[in-house]
Order: C-alpha cells, then structure tokens, then sequence
C-alpha cells in the first residue's frame, strides 16, 4: 500500500514517521508546494530523501496511492484539493486533515468526491507529536467496513462522529477557539502584567485561582506553543471565525485570538525560560509594542 501526503511539514511527517515504523511494507509519496521552488539540498526535498518518500509533481500526482493525506496550510486547503482533483481517481481514500471550518471541508467533499475519490473529514485532536498517525483524530464521511479495519489495523486511535463531512471538523473548530484562546490570553495577559510592572503580583495570584493548571510550567507551554505555532494557529483561529459566523455567533472574537497568535509567531526571540520562576519576559513586551 502507498500513502501519499498533499504537504509535508510537520503533520506529513510526523505520520509518515509513524506509519512507517508500524508497518514497513507501506510505501510513501509526497507533493509539497514548497518542493518547486526549493533546490537539491532544500529542506523539504531534504526530508523526501531522508525517509526515503517518493517525490510527486503537482501535475502528475500520486495515482497510485490507496490514501492521499491533505495536510497543508488552512488557507491552502482546497486549493490543494483542487490541484488533486485532476488526477484522484476512484477507489483512493482522501483524508482531509486540514484544520478549516465546516463549510470548507464540504467544499472540498463535493470536488473530491466527484472524481469517484471517497473523501473523509479527519479532525487532529491534539499535537501531532510525539504519537505521530496515533494521535486522536475525529472523523466523518463515508468510512465503510474496509476503511475502518485498515485504519483499526496501523493503530489510528480514532472515533466516526458522523456520515456527512464537515462534522469532525466542526468539533474541531468549537474546541479550538477555546484551546487556542487560553493561549492568546495567557500570554497576553502576561505581557501586559510585564509591561505594567505587576508581573509577579499576576503570576502569584493565577497560580491561587487556577492551581489545576500547573503554573509556571502552564505559562511556558503557552508561550512555546504561540511562538513556535502562531502562523499556523492564526490560521485555524480564522477558519474558527469562520465557523461561528456561519452558526450566527461572535466571529469577532477569534479573529482577535487569531490576531494575537500571528504576533506570537513572528516574534524573532527564543520562548521565555520559566523554569527558575522568574521568566525574562521584558524583551517579549518590547516587541510586541514595537
């Protein structure tokens, strides 16, 4: 069996890592869209040749894949699909594990799906790392007997929550915007205490409120994951938005977690060190005023 992967960053990877270590009969191709412009010693052709994956083209694609996994930007998603749709034939399995709203994945479900290709909404429910294809994941569509015993059978710890596409991701988006919101204001919040002059007092005080959380090792995590993640983050707050704007509720409202989640991505500074409970986060403060 050959899977192929539409992107090949850190989703792509993680899973092909994964599955290739559960079952060393798979064979493995990828299409990035970073790949076209990158040279020999690239970093994502360099990540091809490390795992030994097929490099496909965007025209000619992967034909001869049993499953074409989409994992790329949110705002490549059916774009991507799109450029699949030329050459997806029946009998291929295309698993969309894009973080993007509801309205989009059936978009992208009515083009899959008309070229004979059986399309399944596939919600990630938690970082791809360390489990790789093992992390849990929602999905929804037409998932018969076979899917569901091949996916049973490479260890995919999964759960079918609906028929029609669009449900996983559905749960996906409404547990996002909270998820992703307590790390916006998190580390919003923390900023300011900094920026104020009062940042002990409010560190002190969270840590009485909401002990359950584990402060100080709660505020590093949040600003590892913003400063590592926030473009990407940014990108499903917005599809997020997208999903509460459609249900006739405050869209508004992660836009400005998406907002804050750009920021924290494009911070050039290494992620405050809480470990001795006295974080630097001053620098932080500064660029982020600047």
């Amino acid at each position: 069996m050959r899977i192929g992967f539409i992107g090949f960053g850190e989703a792509g990877r993680a899973y092909c890592d994964s599955l290739a270590v559960t079952d060393a009969s798979l064979a493995f191709a990828a299409f990035d869209r970073l790949l076209p412009g990158e040279g020999a010693d690239g970093p994502c052709r360099a990540a091809l040749r490390e795992r030994g994956v097929a490099e496909a083209g965007r025209e000619t694609g992967m034909p001869d894949a049993g499953w074409i996994v989409s994992a790329v930007t949110a705002d490549q998603s059916l774009e991507a699909a799109l450029d699949a749709c030329r050459w997806l034939r029946p009998g291929q399995v295309f698993l969309d594990i894009n973080s993007v709203s509801p309205d989009r994945k059936r978009q992208t479900a009515a083009r899959v799906s008309a070229t004979g290709a059986t399309y399944v909404d596939m919600a990630v429910m938690a970082p791809v790392h360390p489990k790789g294809h093992r992390t849990p994941v929602l999905l929804a569509g037409p998932c018969d007997a076979a899917l569901i015993d091949r996916l049973s059978s490479l260890g995919f710890a999964f759960e079918v929550v609906g028929p029609e596409p669009g449900a996983a991701t559905a749960i996906k988006m409404v547990r996002s915007l909270f998820v992703k919101g307590l790390e916006a204001i998190t580390v919003e919040a923390l900023l300011a205490a900094e920026a104020s002059g009062c940042r002990d007092y409010i560190m002190e005080s969270l840590s009485g409120s909401y002990p359950g959380l584990g402060w100080p090792a709660f505020a590093q995590y949040e600003f590892e994951r913003t400063m590592k993640h926030g473009a990407r983050r940014a990108a499903e707050m917005r599809e997020s938005a997208e999903t509460l704007t459609a249900l006739g509720l405050h869209g508004a409202l992660a836009h400005a977690i998406a907002d804050v989640q750009d920021k924290m991505g494009a911070l050039a500074a290494p992620p405050p060190d809480f470990a001795d409970g006295t974080p630097d986060l001053s620098a932080l403060a500064r660029l982020r005023r600047t």
